[in-house]
Order: structure tokens, then sequence, then C-alpha cells
């Protein structure tokens, strides 16, 4: 059953890996994924998926069926670049397009490897008559506005009994760790004009109220939980020294390992937020863009994806590709790399101090660890089970969101961690389709993490998906995308 499903990703490998190329080149920011995802859903339906597009009211985000009846498995796949990090397919910094977006994130491969899998799990399906219904999510904008959340609130996961998706890595593993719950929010302040030498008296400054919003926040930061995370830029704050800002602008994610925790805190910001106005006489407005919820494993699917990695078996390397990859690792401080192991709490730690490229395939070390970053993947997990899992695309040590993994997600090494993604994913979709004590088990554990706790959308029913916003941030980018 398997072997049919890789067999068809092998017999299909340039076509994979050709779209995903193609992805990496377009390289589109979050909610702006026009090509990208076009590229994804249109092969998808030359495969006979029902594609059903712009979903959530997101022009970019889609579904795409194969199949009827239960088992329905999703398959997830993300398509945004990151700005600022576009880079050549080498091992030294080298933009292709100074200050254009690139895929630090190898989001490129993710999305393409959840497709391969999809398309290889439908055609053994039909092949072999299993019974169930395959999906495939495609999910815009994980990187700052939470297209998953937006899609979760819709009802799109609602029916599905599993979730499965991959993310490129620096290792082979399906981790067991938690991540943030964030809120993604901007607060805009209104002042009044005034000449800042001549009548100065006669201004409200809008940056006063971002500078004493900030410095609050700051304050706040000694009576706050430990793991809590507060971070912010001001976007906007004036034109020139002398004339009253009447309008400032800052940005700010607030996180904190549960979204129980995180509401208090977000709370007092907003408090701060107001006095700030009363200080300075302006006026504020609160644009909440995104929220998402703190991730809950699962360990039924993190064994399955794991036992299915050694099944398919990790990539070997070529000496050029090692070559480009030493060459990678000479731009990562040696203490920095075993700074990155230690934190990350990876078993035997020191084994991997020289190595560039993993290929061991380990078992998830992190149960109970909480990432300090947040992904719209969570909010999927609050609805059904649903595993995350990494491979290889990067070099270890090296930083996420850089040119080193821009440059690896579009070459041969990014390639590899592609395919081997691929068959893991269609390889454990096709187990959760014919096995349904793995189902039965996964659900179990699923219940006993949620502890009783039913998900709540974090994302309010009258806010949608910040396309202005997002269409702002492109328009910046004009003619380098």
């Amino acid at each position: 059953m398997k072997e049919y499903a890789w067999n068809w990703i092998e017999g299909n490998r340039d076509r994979i890996i050709e779209i995903s190329d193609t992805v990496w080149e377009y390289a589109e920011l979050g909610l702006m994924e026009h090509r990208s995802s076009k590229l994804l859903a249109d092969e998808l339906d030359s495969h006979g998926f029902d594609v059903e597009r712009g979903v959530a009211d997101m022009p970019t985000a889609f579904v795409a069926k194969w199949g009827e009846g239960r088992p329905v498995i999703g398959v997830m796949g993300e398509y945004d670049a990151l700005p600022g990090i576009s880079q050549k397919k080498i091992p030294r910094k080298d933009p292709l397009v100074e200050g254009a977006p690139g895929h630090g994130c190898g989001h490129n491969i993710h999305g393409t490897s959840g497709m391969a899998a999809a398309i290889a799990v439908r055609y053994t399906m039909e092949e072999l008559g299993i019974a169930g219904t395959v999906k495939f999510f495609g999910t815009p904008a994980e990187e700052n506005y939470d297209g998953k959340v937006f899609m979760s609130r819709a009802g799109f996961f609602d029916d599905v009994e599993a979730c499965l998706s991959h993310h490129p890595s620096s290792m082979n593993t399906a981790g067991l760790g938690s991540s943030n719950a964030v809120n993604n929010v901007k607060f805009h302040f209104y002042g009044k004009t005034a000449h800042a030498a001549g009548n100065p008296e006669q201004g409200r400054s809008a940056l006063d109220a971002v500078e004493l919003m900030n410095m609050g926040v700051n304050f706040l930061r000694e009576h706050v939980i430990e793991k809590a995370r507060i971070h912010y830029v001001i976007e906007a704050g004036g034109g020139q020294p002398n004339v009253v800002p009447d309008y400032a602008r800052s940005w700010y994610y607030v996180r904190a390992p549960e979204r129980d925790q995180l509401i208090p805190i977000y709370e007092r910001i907003l408090k701060i937020a107001e006095a700030a106005t009363m200080m300075t006489d302006t006026r504020l407005e609160v644009e909440f863009l995104g929220g998402c919820y703190n991730k809950l494993p699962n360990r039924t699917l993190s064994e399955l994806v794991v036992a299915n990695m050694r099944e398919v078996v990790a990539p070997s390397y070529t000496e050029e590709e090692l070559e480009f990859a030493r060459n990678i690792a000479e731009t990562v401080p040696r203490q920095q790399k075993i700074d990155s192991l230690r934190k990350r709490k990876v078993p035997d730690y020191d084994k991997y101090v020289d190595v560039d490229l993993v290929t061991d395939i380990l078992d998830a070390w992190d149960e109970g660890e909480v990432s300090a970053g947040s992904t719209d993947v969570s909010d999927v997990s609050w609805k059904t089970p649903t595993m995350e899992f990494g491979t290889t695309a990067f070099v270890l040590g090296a930083p996420g969101h850089s040119w080193q993994t821009v440059a690896c997600s579009g070459m041969s090494i990014g390639h590899k961690s592609l395919i081997f993604a691929a068959k893991t994913m269609a390889g454990a979709a096709l187990d959760l389709l014919t096995k349904p004590e793995l189902l039965e088990r996964a659900w179990e554990e699923q219940r006993e993490r949620l502890q009783g706790r039913s998900y709540t959308c974090p994302i309010p029913d009258d806010i949608g998906p910040p396309l202005e916003v997002a269409r702002e941030a492109a328009e910046k980018l004009r003619g380098k995308i």
C-alpha cells in the first residue's frame, strides 16, 4: 500500500521539485500568495481533486478534496514567504533582489510536500479501493496573519479526524512540544498637529502616546509570568521633528504558554494603551489582526510519523551538498550552535556539534516543553489530533528566517527534505485511513490533553482577515516581488 504511494512520489519527483522551486521563486508575502496558491490548487485540480478556492474570506486559501465518507484525513500546506531575506541558491549572503522576500522558513517545501502526499494518497486509495476522504488545506499567512485560525473559525476542520503537516527543519522528528499562544495587534494613536517650536501647546503628540504606552508595557514585564513574551515595533512616528505628530502606530505581539495566561496580560496592555491617551489627550483605535492558541501535541501521531520516517529512510547527501552545508555552517559561530542545541534540549547534543546535515531520525524528546514562538497550526490541534513534523532541510545551528535557510530551501538539500517528507506524510495518512485503532488512540489522547476544555476562536467574528494590511505590506515592496 505505502510502496504504491511512495512509487508515485518518486515517479513524479521532478514535477514535485519544479513546483517547490517555482513557489520559492515567487516568494509571496502572507495573504498575497496568489501565484503560489494557484499553482498548488491547479495541480491538485489536475489530479481530480474537488478544489474550493478563496475560502474563509481569504483569496489565497483553498481546500482540495478527494474521496467520500469517513475517515477524513487532513493534510496542510503553507506557502507564504518572509520580507527582506531574498537570497540566491549559494552558501554566502547574496540577495536575488535587495530587500525582497524569501522563503526563510521553507514554506515552498511545506506546501508542496503536503500537496504531493495528498495526491499520492488519492491514487493509492483509488488503486486499492481504500475508503475515506483526503483533504488538502492550502493555508496562507502562517507567518503573520494566522490563516488557519480564520479557516478553523469558518468550520473547515470540523469533520477532519486527524491532520498532518510538515515543516522544514534541521532535524528529522515529530515533536511533542507545545507553543505560545499569541495576540497580534496594532495600536493607532490620533492627536493634533502643530508647530513643535512656535505653538507646541496647541499640539497633541500621537508619538508621545506610543512612547508612553511602550514605557508602561516595559514596566509591566516585571509583573507577568516568566515565559510570557511581549515585543513591538513603532511603524509610524511622524514626519519631521518640528511638526507635532498627529498620528503614530505601534505593532505588538503578546505571547504566553496558554491562552488563558495570555488574556489577562493582553487586557493589562489595553489598559496601558488607554492610559497613554489620557496622559496625552489623544485618541486610540485598537486593530486586532489575529491570534492563535498554544499547540496540543499528540504522541500517537508523533510515533506514527517517526515510524513512517524510518520505513522511508532518511536521505543521504552528495559531497557537493555536504560542501554547501559546510560553507553555510561557517557563517554560524560554534558556540551559537552549541547554545541552540542546549536550548532545544536535544538528547546527547554534543554528538551533533560538528554535524551540519542531520540524517538521524529521532524519537520526540520534548514532551512538556513550550516553544517561545507561535503557530496557527495550534488552533487546528484544538479541533482534531494534529501533528506537524520536521525533516532536515536546513544546516544545523543556522538561524531560522535567515538567508541561510532561504538558500537551502531552493536547492537539492531542500529537495531531498521535500521528497522524504511527502513520502512520510503519505505513509502516515494511509495508516490512519486503514487502521481505525490509530484514530481511536489519537482521539483518546486528544480528550485527555483537552482536560474538558473547549476551543473558542481567539479572533472575534466581526474581524476578518487583514487583507488591506497585507496589501500595504506588499505595496511597500513593489518592484521587488
